[in-house]
């Protein structure tokens, strides 16, 4: 007889599985997590972006499609998640870090060098950039957004009459596949860019700034 202070075990069903720890299923889910951006990485830089398929990402991650559903609606989110991280580092340096980057330089050589950083990024990673940011997505995503307001700010500190309408022009030179024609149609070197990009941001804001 069972004492009334005494509390019966609780036994599972036979053939039942006990539901796993909850720590094991969040080990697991970033476990996949891990496993879907290291493949989709490698498929991007492998392939043309705008051919890699959730499925070809599924079966590199070696994950099931629900699974990889779950976490990403799309190859252009799994490209924008691996991209993320990296802009970050960049919109920190443009607010908080040392001139002519940061705040403290006269805007035409903080362009420049927002210009330079820009190309660097896009030399390290421009198979997720092409991923992430092709086409009219690139003006929806949260790091144009971010760079437009920069640039526009720059434009605006050094008098420019209307700088709503010269913004998007001056970031033009910085879409994915003006960068991957240059490089690796026309094989300018990422130097050359950068030289050129240069003239541009002194020409237009010194020019400004003079009048």
């Amino acid at each position: 007889m069972t004492h009334r202070d005494e509390v019966p075990a609780v036994r599972e069903p036979a053939g039942r599985t006990p539901p796993a720890p909850r720590f094991v299923k969040r080990a697991d889910a970033l476990r996949n997590h891990e496993q879907i951006l290291a493949a989709a990485e490698q498929l991007f830089a492998e392939h043309d972006p705008r051919t890699v398929t959730m499925d070809r990402i599924a079966k590199a991650a070696g994950v099931g499609r629900a699974t990889l559903y779950r976490r990403f609606p799309d190859p252009r989110s799994i490209a924008v998640a691996l991209l993320d991280e990296h802009e970050r580092i960049l919109q920190g340096k443009l607010a908080y870090g040392p001139p002519p980057l940061g705040p403290g330089a006269p805007a035409a050589e903080r362009l420049s060098a927002f210009y330079s950083a820009a190309l660097d990024l896009l030399e390290r990673h421009l198979p997720l950039a092409l991923g992430a940011e092709h086409g009219p997505a690139r003006f929806t995503g949260a790091a144009y957004s971010h760079w437009r307001a920069h640039v526009r700010t720059l434009l605006a500190d050094a008098g420019m009459e209307d700088p709503e309408s010269g913004v998007d022009i001056l970031l033009s030179p910085l879409a994915p596949e003006v960068y991957q024609h240059q490089r690796h149609t026309l094989g300018l070197s990422r130097e050359r860019i950068a030289r050129t990009l240069d003239r541009l941001a002194r020409r237009v804001l010194s020019d400004t700034d003079l009048g």
